[in-house]
């Protein structure tokens, strides 16, 4: 017979998983977390999605912020910690990451606003190439703050390029005009 201890443990497990945010998404397999902590910050998932290219998926893309929010423009002028998070679907070398991030930084500004940002749109490419290969199952992330962007790959700090107007710059390969991947873009809006 099933006691109402049972019956009372099962509602309240129920009653807990039905709770939305409460447990992690998942895309394409993977698990992404509902909330990070960067520092002092704790930081919410605004939305995760899949990148892929030519039907090859790539990584999956999380971004946190401090604040969610559907407005791209209130998320790379937000003066708050952010991340985007990329694991890999796939091996991929430093330098087919930069090409992309590169790619995206010239679809999203004009001549002069690169030429203003080369120097650190070098920093970047060294750090990238520093890292090598990204393999299967690695998550680089990209923290955006007022100082600029840092980067890590599995938690393992690997440089920072100074310039809160960088940061932004490089949050627009995901969610500007001519995104990266628009479905993705979508996704990291929560849409």
């Amino acid at each position: 017979m099933i006691s109402s201890t049972t019956v009372r443990r099962a509602a309240l497990i129920a009653a807990l998983m039905a709770i939305p945010g409460l447990h992690a998404a998942e895309v394409a397999g993977v698990k992404v977390d509902d909330k990070i902590r960067i520092g002092s910050s704790e930081l919410v998932l605004n939305g995760a999605g899949l990148r892929s290219k030519l039907f090859i998926k790539v990584y999956v893309g999380a971004l946190y912020v401090g604040q969610k929010s559907t407005t791209p423009t209130a998320i790379y002028d937000s003066p708050q910690p952010r991340r985007m998070a990329m694991r890999m679907l796939r091996d991929l070398d430093a330098e087919s990451l930069h090409s992309a991030l590169d790619e995206g930084l010239k679809n999203n500004h004009t001549a002069t606003e690169l030429a203003e940002m080369k120097p650190q749109a070098d920093q970047l490419a060294a750090i990238l190439k520093a890292i090598g290969k990204a393999k299967e199952g690695d998550t680089i992330a990209i923290d955006f703050s007022a100082e600029g962007v840092a980067l890590s790959l599995n938690g393992e700090a690997r440089g920072k390029v100074a310039g809160p107007g960088f940061a932004k710059a490089l949050l627009k390969v995901w969610l500007g005009d001519k995104p990266a991947d628009a479905s993705l873009k979508k996704a990291l809006l929560g849409a």
